[in-house]
């Protein structure tokens, strides 16, 4: 098991980063795929045709958000935490992922880095 940890820059402020990351219809929006995702701890979640999905353990309105991915049943838990961080650019998205299988561990970090923070990026680029 592996641990991911970066920082990422967005240009648009907490408030408007947190919504785009918690709101299915503003997911839609940067990501173009339907989504399944609510603030209330313990709702599962699926992302990107399901690609990514897993249970929502805590939120921090406009600050933090915490949850499990699923990577089949074996293992401990594997634990997505997002820190929002205001920053003279707009946010500084602290990620700190946790217990990544081995064989995923390339997908996945690449994954955070150009599919969901990069298209996030992208999104409030334009």
């Amino acid at each position: 098991m592996k641990e991911f940890k970066s920082y990422f820059k967005i240009g648009a402020p907490p408030e408007d980063v947190y919504l785009a990351l918690t709101n299915p219809m503003t997911i839609r929006l940067w990501t173009g795929e339907d989504a399944v995702m609510s603030t209330v701890p313990g709702s599962e979640f699926s992302l990107f045709e399901e690609s990514i999905s897993g249970k929502n353990i805590e939120f921090v309105q406009d600050k933090k958000i915490v949850q499990q991915w699923y990577f089949g049943d074996e293992g401990p838990e594997s634990i997505v935490t997002l820190i929002l961080h205001p920053d003279h650019a707009g946010t500084s998205v602290e990620l700190r992922h946790t217990n990544i299988p081995d064989e995923a561990y390339k997908d996945i970090t690449e994954g955070w880095i150009h599919a969901y923070f990069g298209s996030l990026a992208d999104f409030y680029q334009e």
